[in-house]
């Protein structure tokens, strides 16, 4: 009988995109999920968007400028007023600075983990890694999941979208022994509760989401005859069938209705943006991706990351070459779909309800070195936090005189997803169980909680 499946497979499309969007289709594929009761209880976010800045941007070249500093800390550009009395910025993100108002930045985020790969996982999870201060570890079914995978099991999506996307790829170092960065994925949760991942550039013009492409001389039609073909043969063996059976059929059917779904299909099909849409978020693989973040915050998706992608050059790691680099290829890009995607959410009211995160790993030291770059430094750097009931023109916490260190309310990554959490509702005493039933606690840090409206 599994032979018999497994030529009908082949006759509907590769086993690699089957496992692919049956297995990572963002969590709605098992049955770990609290009840709504218990998941209503705190923020009153619905939605999150992460802009993971990888690479980690430098706090004083962007969100915490130094004006008054020693010109060897605080560097060539010069700061802005924004339209928020007494909040400057760098002068390079104009289009953000016009919109403080509503920004939250978080200006004493610190740790003490120096590697991408560990403090990546610490970013994206609200935990520490299996083996911390590490850049040789790549990712395992140890790691603790992607904050996406937990609203997955958390939230499992009702429709044919995942509930859990992730673009345009995995982060990857070239640098690091370990490669791919560990806690992008179900980690313990299981493969199941992988995102859904969106891979390449979708300001390609012919560029189309791999997971979500027939092969040749296939049709939704046509793969709908098959799927009813594939669910005749399972019938026969029900009552023999293991679990672990019956999660791949629930992946399979999963899988099937990615690729045959109108919906899904338009969620993702950004050709019905205006072309003065498109130009507004950035002809960019940056822009576009943020754009398509939009369209399925749009059609309800509860969690979308954006990764900063692989640009060749190294992405927000500016050892050699910070300021031409933040100041011609990784700001302009960043500033210009960070605002877009402000001013669409907030037309069509869907902000008050969406958080979204601006963060990376780390940031950069407040010294300059000798190759006009800034070093890896955890100590001290911004994230920045908008919409999902944050109150916007603040600044939480505060950096000393060169952004060296907190100077006061410093906050952990494991705040950060704290925070996210306790936007989205998730109560702190909230656990999870593991492959083998062991519980988790999802919190790790305190949520940020002064920093909401009060409600």
């Amino acid at each position: 009988m599994l032979t018999g499946e497994a030529g009908v497979l082949r006759g509907v499309m590769s086993r690699r995109t089957l496992l692919h969007a049956g297995m990572l289709a963002g969590g709605a594929l098992a049955g770990r999920s609290l009840s709504a009761g218990e998941l209503l209880t705190g923020g009153t976010a619905k939605q999150v968007v992460l802009l993971f800045m990888w690479g980690g941007p430098s706090q004083i070249d962007t969100f915490d400028p130094k004006p008054h500093a020693p010109s060897e800390i605080r560097g060539p550009f010069a700061t802005i007023p924004t339209n928020v009395p007494g909040i400057q910025i760098s002068e390079h993100f104009q289009q953000l600075a016009a919109r403080t108002d509503k920004l939250c930045l978080v200006r004493s985020m610190t740790h003490d983990d120096p590697a991408h790969l560990s403090s990546a996982h610490t970013l994206l999870t609200g935990q520490l890694p299996p083996v911390n201060y590490s850049d040789n570890e790549p990712p395992s079914d140890r790691d603790t999941p992607h904050i996406g995978s937990v609203m997955s099991a958390l939230r499992p999506a009702t429709g044919a979208l995942p509930s859990s996307v992730v673009m345009p790829w995995q982060v990857f170092h070239p640098s690091a022994p370990g490669g791919r960065a560990p806690g992008q994925h179900g980690g313990w949760l299981g493969r199941q509760y992988d995102p859904f991942y969106v891979l390449g550039d979708p300001n390609l013009a012919d560029w189309r989401v791999p997971a979500l492409t027939l092969i040749d001389g296939q049709s939704p039609e046509r793969l709908s005859a098959r799927q009813h073909l594939l669910s005749t043969l399972e019938t026969q063996r029900r009552l023999v069938e293991t679990q672990p059976a019956r999660r791949v059929s629930h992946q399979q059917t999963q899988a099937f209705g990615l690729l045959t779904s109108a919906v899904v299909r338009g969620a993702f099909d950004l050709q019905q943006e205006t072309a003065a849409t498109r130009d507004r978020y950035g002809r960019n693989i940056h822009g576009q991706c943020v754009l398509l973040a939009r369209r399925l915050i749009d059609h309800g998706v509860p969690f979308v990351a954006v990764n900063w992608h692989n640009d060749g050059q190294n992405f927000w790691d500016t050892h050699g070459n910070n300021f031409n680099r933040l100041k011609n290829d990784l700001i302009p890009p960043s500033d210009r779909a960070f605002a877009s995607l402000l001013d669409d959410l907030s037309a069509s009211g869907k902000l008050d309800e969406t958080l979204i995160v601006w963060a990376g790993e780390f940031g950069r030291a407040p010294k300059i070195n000798g190759s006009t770059g800034r070093d890896h430094h955890p100590r001290c750097y911004t994230s920045v936090l908008a919409g999902g009931g944050v109150r916007g023109g603040q600044i939480y916490g505060k950096s000393d005189e060169f952004a060296g260190l907190p100077a006061d309310n410093p906050v952990t990554p494991h705040d950060l997803a704290a925070t996210i959490y306790h936007a989205l509702g998730v109560p702190e005493s909230t656990t999870l169980p593991d492959n083998t039933q062991r519980p988790h606690h999802l919190y790790a840090g305190r949520p940020l909680t002064s920093i909401f409206r009060s409600v």
